[in-house]
């Protein structure tokens, strides 16, 4: 699953202020909880902005594998923000397979 946070890139900024995705934390939740229980993915895009909040949550709703996108529609996007989105990744306990190509998941090597 990719982009839960499609929606905030046209979030109205100017007539609503910024957005405050715990406003909306339990719709998010609810969501990433379905998709953890189907035992699908997270793909974490590092061309845009990079939401800790989604990695956060995704970790605590019971995800437990994590692919990397670079949603790139320019080539010098490819691999922006790859560095800061791995940390955060690592930073909420996923770590990546054996072979490069692997899942990321909370347990190492699977």
């Amino acid at each position: 699953m990719t982009h839960i946070d499609y929606a905030v890139r046209y979030w109205p900024t100017k007539d609503a202020g910024p957005f405050d995705p715990t406003k909306f934390e339990d719709d998010f939740r609810e969501a990433l909880r379905a998709v953890a229980r189907s035992g699908r993915a997270l793909e974490m895009n590092v061309g845009g902005k990079i939401r800790p909040w989604v990695v956060q949550w995704w970790s605590q709703e019971g995800g437990e594998a994590i692919t990397f996108g670079s949603d790139a529609h320019q080539p010098e996007w490819v691999g922006r923000n790859f560095g800061e989105a791995v940390a955060m990744v690592e930073a909420c306990g996923f770590r990546p397979g054996r072979n490069p190509v692997d899942f990321w998941t909370r347990h190492s090597g699977h």
